[in-house]
């Protein structure tokens, strides 16, 4: 995924957890403009990352990808201003897409 969005001309940082997605935002000389935020990450699995992020860098887009899609779960993103939760599996094209709809939203 990451290679795709290289190639489509955006910057990607990455992260494989919680701590390192916190520093990751907690570094950034400028705010992201989108980050995608897996629900389960090793050191996270429920909405507490969401809410640190929206803390940090409340303007940042964020889209949530998930297999654990629940009623719950979305409307309790939504309340924490997610811009859009996706299901897993999904196309990494309509995801790409949706990045680019976010990105335009955020430069807006």
């Amino acid at each position: 995924m990451a290679e795709t969005l290289t190639d489509r001309g955006h910057q990607v940082v990455e992260a494989g957890d919680a701590r390192s997605a916190i520093a990751a935002v907690s570094d950034a000389p400028i705010p992201f403009d989108v980050v995608l935020l897996d629900f389960r990450l090793p050191d996270s699995h429920d909405l507490t990352l969401l809410t640190r992020l929206r803390h940090m860098t409340p303007r940042t887009k964020v889209i949530m990808m998930t297999a654990y899609g629940t009623a719950e779960l979305v409307r309790g993103a939504a309340e924490l201003g997610v811009f859009r939760v996706v299901g897993k599996p999904f196309e990494v094209d309509e995801l790409a897409s949706l990045i680019q709809e976010a990105h335009n939203t955020a430069s807006a």
